[in-house]
């Protein structure tokens, strides 16, 4: 079928993915190769030639991806890491300016900070939130705007059509991270950004069995630019982890459903109890975002934040850590987007690099991956835990 024919599901299930001609397999083959025969030297090629350049495997993957993000192109990478590394490299020179959001993920902050900072880029960090911080930090040396909505892990709300008004005035590249909506509960590049971003580690893949990532974007100049960060780099996912995302991808729709079913009735409970002093979703009406979230997103997500109240004898980051600890179906554990439901402490694990810095995260905050389980049994969990702190 047609990549852009259909309704999200079923684009999610064909594009892409037409039976294999040779056998008729009705999944995409992982093709475990690392060179193709060619048709003549220097002549017609049988479409691939060399596997880190291309492989079947992974234009499947690309093809899926870019048609659910309503793009015409899309480029997979080894890591998110990997992905965000080639769309800057091929963007920033030294000298340019980026801005990043005051709530980046941490690994993104440490990119920016470290190795594109010591290359000669130089970043701000701001309100993505607020459009006048926005363009009262732009310098004639500004190359990029760079946007999660929601934020890590303070799951802060951008107004994306807004922030690409923005970036068309100045001249810059809008690139929205997409991670933690996935393009079942928004499409950025229809709200006027450049490029998206995925860790497709999170909700693409969905089961917490592959590490990968991906840029997708309707612009050929840009596109032109991936492919040749794509191959110069390196950074390619191999056959088996394009063919585990695309797996993932099948079930995203009715994942996404489950994932934000349990995630609201989540930050209901944590919301009522007297532990929990903040709880930050984007599905609750007195959430700041909340507006801009119901108008760009389908549905609010898996993805919840609380902040702990101090008690006597103990600070609020470490009732924290205390609540990170007690519980028994939500796991300790960095990475989010699976189908199990895990726990974590971002100022002592994956925002740990952002410490002494403008985006340090509260220490009394934990951030909640729902999964799928019995919701029943996730809000017994955080009770039990959350009584065990007195």
């Amino acid at each position: 079928m047609s990549t852009s024919e259909g309704g999200f599901s079923t684009r999610a299930l064909h594009a892409g993915q037409d039976p294999d001609p040779t056998t008729g397999s009705v999944v995409v083959p992982v093709y475990a190769t690392s060179t193709f025969a060619q048709d003549g030297v220097g002549g017609l090629r049988r479409g691939y030639e060399y596997a880190r350049t291309g492989n079947p495997t992974r234009t499947a993957l690309e093809t899926t991806l870019a048609s659910l993000e309503g793009a015409r192109h899309c480029r997979a990478f080894a890591s998110g890491m990997a992905a965000e590394d080639a769309l800057l490299r091929g963007i920033l020179r030294p000298g340019d300016h980026i801005l990043i959001p005051l709530d980046a993920y941490g690994g993104t902050y440490r990119l920016v900070s470290t190795v594109y900072a010591d290359w000669g880029v130089e970043f701000t960090a701001v309100d993505t939130a607020d459009l006048d911080a926005v363009r009262a930090a732009i310098r004639p040396n500004t190359r990029v705007l760079w946007c999660e909505t929601p934020t890590n892990p303070l799951l802060g709300i951008a107004d994306i059509a807004g922030l690409a008004g923005v970036a068309g005035e100045a001249g810059l590249r809008l690139v929205v991270d997409n991670t933690f909506a996935s393009p079942y509960l928004q499409t950025p590049i229809a709200l006027g950004a450049d490029a998206v971003v995925h860790s497709t580690t999170k909700y693409l893949g969905g089961h917490s069995d592959v590490v990968g990532g991906a840029v997708v974007t309707d612009d050929d100049e840009l596109e032109a630019t991936l492919g040749r960060m794509q191959n110069g780099l390196g950074g390619v996912p191999s056959p088996f982890d394009a063919f585990l995302v695309q797996r993932g991808i099948k079930t995203l729709a009715v994942r996404m459903e489950r994932h934000s079913d349990n995630a609201e009735r989540v930050a209901e409970v944590l919301a009522a109890h007297p532990a929990i002093s903040h709880v930050l979703y984007p599905g609750r009406p007195e959430h700041q975002g909340h507006e801009i979230a119901a108008k760009q997103m389908r549905r609010f997500g898996g993805m919840v934040s609380a902040r702990v109240r101090a008690r006597e004898g103990m600070s609020g980051d470490e009732a924290a850590q205390a609540l990170c600890s007690a519980t028994t179906v939500f796991t300790l554990a960095e990475s989010l987007g699976g189908v199990e439901s895990l726990i974590e402490h971002p100022a002592a694990m994956t925002h740990a690099s952002a410490a002494g810095s403008l985006l340090e995260v509260p220490a009394d905050l934990v951030r909640l991956s729902v999964g799928l389980e019995d919701p029943d049994d996730l809000v017994d969990d955080l009770r039990q835990a959350l009584d065990r702190l007195g």
